[in-house]
């Protein structure tokens, strides 16, 4: 393999990486709010994009603070401009990722104030993990509760739920 081949093939490698290693950023207006942890926004082009909040699970619909967690993020950005630092792409095709509204990290913003879950299941950070113990400290919202059942146990109930209706 001559020198110019080697300098071409680590140039287009050095390009994958650097593809593979940035962060996208997307920019827009958020338009609609699905519940506490899915927003629309709507960018530039005028194409929509749904968002999944990373990292945190709110209340599903028909718990407790299900409500309050979908007006609280509506208050912080719906009809304003956000920046999503998308990490990936789930199942749904919707982005997942973490979504600032200037510098306040609203993911991050609904733990503290007891209105979220961390996912461990999908998130190792310790930051969401000690915003998520000084709710539980301070019995904020959802940690107020005497039971609490996270949305993805809420969820597995439903489908059991669902399973045994139809037989």
């Amino acid at each position: 393999m001559s020198t110019k081949s080697i300098c071409y093939l680590f140039l287009i490698l050095s390009i994958c990486f650097q593809q593979a290693y940035a962060q996208e950023i997307l920019k827009g207006k958020v338009v609609r709010i699905s519940d506490g942890d899915t927003i629309t926004i709507l960018d530039s082009l005028n194409q929509q994009h749904r968002i999944r909040l990373h990292g945190i699970d709110c209340p599903e619909r028909k718990q407790d603070y299900y409500q309050v967690a979908k007006d609280y993020i509506g208050q912080l950005c719906f009809q304003k401009e956000v920046n999503v630092e998308i990490l990936k792409y789930d199942h749904y095709k919707r982005a997942i990722g973490k979504v600032y509204i200037d510098s306040l990290e609203i993911n991050l913003a609904l733990l503290k104030s007891g209105l979220a879950w961390h996912f461990l299941q999908f998130d190792k950070s310790t930051e969401y993990a000690a915003a998520e113990a000084e709710a539980k400290l301070y019995k904020r919202n959802i940690w107020s509760l005497k039971n609490t059942i996270a949305p993805w146990e809420f969820r597995k109930y439903q489908r059991e739920m669902r399973k045994l209706n139809a037989k």
